[in-house]
């Protein structure tokens, strides 16, 4: 894709972020066309629905991109764009599971603008970029072939956060509630007034969620109840 079309995505709950993060896509790489949503769920229907984005950065304080499903299921079906996450965190464990989802960058919030264009020009250069703050807060294995999940074990015990490791989105759960009643995924995306493709994305995601492999199997496992449903059809 030739720089004058370049497109790129940002996803962040955080407005002064996203007019910033737009700025130095626009100035500093020659983006012309710049998204900006809110929400996660928002993110995957622009995705769904542009030809190609070049790169889509998520804020993770967002509802959904915490969860390691959502960005797999980013990775299998938007393969040529460059995922990144941007986050306040620098835990260890909060990198590596990122890392472990194929994110193709790690970047602290707190970073300042010209670190972020170091990071962000590391990615579009085809490579992955970690915060260098990974080798400050516990140690990895000095072997590097070794497989990151046996890499990723933090040596003391992970603070709790109020959301759930693995969720759905408030979409998704549209969308199963939806599967449930028996509906294609045509009907699903006339009912929500979404792409076919975006359905797709999240039914995988549902599928991952669920560690199951074909609709009617998520439909048995949702009869049973799970973290962040509050109220769906199959229960009242």
């Amino acid at each position: 894709m030739s720089i004058e079309k370049r497109v790129g995505l940002i996803a962040d709950d955080d407005g002064y972020f996203r007019v910033a993060a737009s700025a130095i896509l626009t100035r500093h790489f020659g983006f012309s066309e710049v998204a900006e949503v809110e929400s996660f769920d928002e993110a995957l229907e622009f995705l769904g629905e542009t030809e190609q984005a070049d790169v889509a950065l998520f804020g993770s304080s967002m509802s959904g991109i915490k969860t390691p499903t959502n960005l797999r299921a980013l990775r299998e079906y938007f393969p040529k764009t460059r995922i990144v996450l941007i986050s306040p965190s620098s835990s260890r464990q909060d990198i590596l599971s990122a890392l472990e989802a194929g994110v193709h960058g790690y970047i602290l919030k707190s970073s300042p603008v010209a670190d972020l264009v170091k990071a962000l020009n590391i990615v579009f250069d085809g490579g992955i970029y970690v915060p260098s703050c990974l080798a400050d807060i516990g140690p990895v294995s000095s072997d590097a072939s070794a497989p990151l999940q046996e890499r990723s074990k933090p040596p003391e015990p992970v603070e709790k956060t109020s959301t759930p490791a693995n969720s759905l989105t408030s979409r998704q759960k549209d969308v199963l509630d939806l599967l449930v009643q028996g509906k294609t995924n045509k009907e699903i995306a006339v009912a929500l007034k979404l792409g076919e493709g975006t359905v797709k994305i999240h039914m995988a995601a549902i599928l991952r969620y669920f560690g199951v492999n074909n609709r009617a199997a998520a439909v048995v496992a949702a009869a049973r109840p799970y973290p962040n449903r509050e109220r769906g059809l199959l229960n009242g």
